[in-house]
């Protein structure tokens, strides 16, 4: 399968004062990444561990202070790639209201095609596609400040679908919503990478957003700590915690019942899994 990002030997410095040619704190250390088209990927680490930066290198965002990041075998440091770049992948952060830019939702999702250029009709296809994708047809003309936390992340991302990207990546999106808007935007990205193909990264620190990606990467003080299977990674419990990270609820219950002697795997990551695998054992 083809790469869609691919990092080497990724260098990143943040300049320490006014000379952004000054030395400066080490925020990624020789990074060595391949993300494949159509995988879905989890990024976890504690804070400073990097996570954040390397995503701000997957469009060109941030350029490497050393190594190299392709996008769709396109180098990021080559300026005349930079727009082409940012169409192949697509970025949605935080805080959605930072992305907000129009008092109505379908005139918000129609601004990043129009400044492409796109042709008037197309645009409208564009549009009424994008948020018929994430569930949000019926909110095409409503004012976005009237939106739930879950609601505007899922119209932030259907901003980003105008445009088309071969790829999305979230930095910390989930961060600021409550359970329900979590469970809302995640199912609207498996829907996008099941049925459209779409490559998504996500940035978290929410271990069980990570129990049903393809590959789960650890980061650690701007290195690759971990990168595998969610069983594979989850399964190393004791690295995690010694990473300063936590594990699932589920492998948490499953090692509280290992402890008192229950035969149990650790690769039960998701609630029905581990259910059935203590039915199982008690039966």
């Amino acid at each position: 399968m083809q790469d869609m990002i691919q990092t080497k030997s990724l260098e990143f410095r943040y300049s320490s004062g006014d000379d952004d040619t000054s030395e400066g704190t080490a925020a990624l250390r020789g990074v060595d990444l391949s993300i494949r088209r159509g995988e879905f990927v989890v990024v976890l680490g504690h804070n400073g561990s990097g996570k954040s930066t390397l995503a701000k290198h997957f469009n060109a965002i941030l350029l490497p202070s050393g190594g190299t990041v392709y996008v769709d075998n396109m180098d990021t440091a080559d300026e005349s790639l930079i727009l082409e770049i940012r169409r192949r992948v697509g970025m949605v952060f935080q805080n959605p209201d930072n992305q907000i830019v129009a008092n109505v939702v379908e005139e918000d999702v129609a601004f990043a095609p129009e400044n492409l250029g796109v042709p008037t009709d197309e645009i409208r296809r564009r549009v009424d596609a994008a948020l018929e994708a994430v569930g949000m047809g019926k909110f095409a003309l409503h004012a976005p400040h009237l939106l739930s936390g879950g609601q505007k992340q899922r119209f932030a991302i259907a901003g980003v679908l105008a445009m088309q990207p071969q790829c999305i990546v979230l930095d910390e999106a989930t961060a600021m919503l409550d359970p329900v808007g979590r469970r809302e935007v995640l199912a609207t990205l498996h829907e996008l990478n099941r049925k459209n193909g779409i490559t998504v990264v996500l940035i978290t620190h929410h271990m069980d957003e990570a129990e049903l990606a393809d590959r789960v990467i650890v980061m650690e003080r701007g290195s690759v700590a971990m990168d595998g299977t969610p069983r594979e990674v989850f399964s190393r419990a004791a690295k995690l915690r010694a990473l300063g990270l936590g594990v699932p609820e589920t492998v948490e219950l499953l090692e509280l019942l290992r402890a008192e002697g229950a035969n149990l795997p650790f690769t039960a990551l998701t609630v029905d899994e581990c259910v059935d695998a203590v039915c199982q054992f008690l039966s």
